[in-house]
């Protein structure tokens, strides 16, 4: 029973860990990014009970990972708005879209 657990256990951190790795492949390589298929949220399988405390260590460092990984998102997330900011700002050639006045009391 006790080598089930822990083997049930052992499964759901790998999936838990395989997506982590997903997460900072894409940032990475972030062209990639729309190709890979969204994620569903983890939660751990039903039935297998607590965590054993000696799978302890390698569920704190993929909760690390995870925040690390969360973190960098958003961080890239938030460069990519303000690089599309800056785009929106150049003029590309074409009629200017912002009001032009001229002072015409001379």
């Amino acid at each position: 029973m006790a080598r089930e657990w822990r083997d049930a256990w052992t499964a759901a951190l790998d999936a838990l860990e395989a997506d982590v790795t997903r997460v900072e492949a894409m940032l990475a390589d972030d062209h990639r990014a729309r190709d890979l298929p969204v994620v569903d949220p983890w939660s751990p399988p039903a039935g297998i009970g607590p965590l054993p405390l000696d799978l302890r260590p390698r569920a704190d460092e993929i909760l690390s990972r995870q925040l690390a990984a969360a973190q960098a998102l958003a961080l890239a997330m938030t460069a990519n708005r303000r690089q599309l900011e800056m785009m929106s700002r150049i003029e590309s050639g074409e009629a200017p879209r912002r009001p032009a006045y001229l002072d015409c009391a001379i």
